[in-house]
C-alpha cells in the first residue's frame, strides 16, 4: 500500500488544479487529504478511492450516471459552481456523500470521495459512525464507502453542501480543507461502483483507486450494468 512519507509531499489544493474536467482531476486527488473540523473535532482522511461524474454538456462523452446529466437543478446546483467547493448530497435518503466540485465555474462536474484512510480523529470518526450505523468492525472501515466517508468526516446534507475546501471559510459551523500530493500517484481505473445501466459498465472506467489499499471499497455492478461481452 502506498503511504505518505512526509508532509512535504502535500500542498493546499488550488482552484486552478481543480479546474479541469472531473475525469482529468479525479486521479490527482488520490493520496491527498481532506481535513474537516466539525463541532470542534478534527478528522483527516487520506483519499484512496474516487469516481468522476460529468454534468450536461461537460466533456466529449455524456455521462448518464451524473446527477447533473439533465442540467441544473436545486439538488445539483453546487456542481455548477466554482471548483473546490464540496457537493454534499443525500443518497437513499440516509447517506451524506461528499464530492469535490471540478471544472470551470458554470460547467457541472464533481468527484465522489468513495473511500479513505482516517489519519487523524479516529475517535471522532468512530463515534460518528456508531451513531449513524451502529457497528464499526475495524479502522479500515471507518471511511470505506461514500456513506461511511461522509459519516467519518462529519459533513451532512443539506447544511454542509457547498462548503469551500480551498479557503477553509467556516460554513454552518464546519471547516474543510483539501491538500493534494505534489507528485500524483500511479493509480488503477475501472467501472464505477453500483451505478445502474451503461453508466456503470466498463464503457465508463471513471473510478480510480490506489491498488492494494485495504480501505478501498468492495466493487459491485449496478442494476443493468456489467462487463463488456468483448472484455
Amino acid at each position: 500500500m502506498t503511504r505518505l512519507t512526509s508532509a512535504g509531499e502535500l500542498h493546499p489544493a488550488t482552484r486552478a488544479e481543480l479546474s479541469g474536467l472531473p475525469l482529468e482531476v479525479a486521479p490527482r486527488l488520490l493520496g491527498g487529504i481532506l481535513t474537516t473540523v466539525v463541532g470542534g473535532e478534527t478528522v483527516a482522511v487520506r483519499l484512496t478511492e474516487v469516481e468522476a461524474y460529468h454534468g450536461a454538456g461537460t466533456g466529449p462523452t455524456p455521462d448518464p450516471g451524473s446527477h447533473a446529466r439533465m442540467g441544473r437543478t436545486a439538488r445539483n446546483a453546487t456542481m455548477w459552481g466554482e471548483p473546490g467547493h464540496l457537493y454534499v448530497y443525500l443518497s437513499h435518503g440516509i447517506h451524506s456523500c461528499v464530492n469535490v466540485v471540478c471544472g470551470p465555474e458554470g460547467v457541472a462536474g464533481g468527484v465522489l470521495l468513495r473511500a479513505g484512510e482516517v489519519l487523524e480523529g479516529q475517535d471522532a470518526a468512530t463515534r460518528r459512525r456508531r451513531e449513524r450505523r451502529g457497528v464499526v468492525r475495524s479502522d479500515r472501515d471507518l471511511a470505506r464507502g461514500p456513506g461511511r466517508f461522509g459519516d467519518a468526516v462529519g459533513l451532512r446534507h443539506p447544511v454542509h453542501d457547498g462548503i469551500d475546501a480551498i479557503t477553509g471559510v467556516v460554513h454552518a459551523g464546519a471547516v474543510a480543507r483539501l491538500a493534494l500530493r505534489t507528485e500524483p500517484l500511479d493509480v488503477v481505473a475501472g467501472p464505477r461502483v453500483g451505478v445502474a445501466g451503461v453508466a456503470g459498465t466498463d464503457a465508463f472506467p471513471w473510478r480510480f483507486w490506489i491498488d492494494g489499499d485495504p480501505t478501498v471499497s468492495a466493487f459491485r455492478w449496478g442494476r443493468g450494468a456489467g462487463p463488456s461481452p468483448l472484455g
